[in-house]
């Protein structure tokens, strides 16, 4: 499955990558009721950053999107900035991290990890 056969501009995407990636690490854990939760935060270089975790408990408000059987979560406060982009997973020089695509964003750091509207 590829990013761009399940492309959905309304919502947030994973990749092949950020999935598998969540798969390995799930299992790593040996606890299949992780999902990888994705938030914004004040702060960084840019105004905005991304931060991810794992979660067993949803919120009552949270927005759970589910791909190849994969959950993610979102607030809804970080939802709204968060909409069309591409969580994805990445390894190089600057280490082994997710990373977001964000089509909202109007400005990002060197690094890729902030972001401002």
């Amino acid at each position: 499955m590829s990013v761009a056969e399940t492309f959905n501009p309304s919502s947030i995407n994973l990749s092949a990558r950020a999935i598998q990636k969540v798969r390995d690490l799930v299992a790593e854990e040996e606890n299949d009721q992780l999902k990888l939760r994705v938030f914004i935060t004040g702060g960084g270089c840019s105004g905005f950053q991304y931060g991810f975790t794992f979660d067993e408990l949803s919120a009552d408000d949270d927005t759970a999107l589910e791909a190849d059987g994969v959950t993610l979560l979102v607030d809804p406060m970080s939802l709204q900035y968060l909409t069309g982009s591409v969580v994805d997973y990445t390894e190089g020089l600057e280490g082994s991290r997710f990373v977001v695509s964000n089509p909202n964003a109007t400005a990002t750091c060197g690094c890729g990890s902030s972001f401002s509207v």
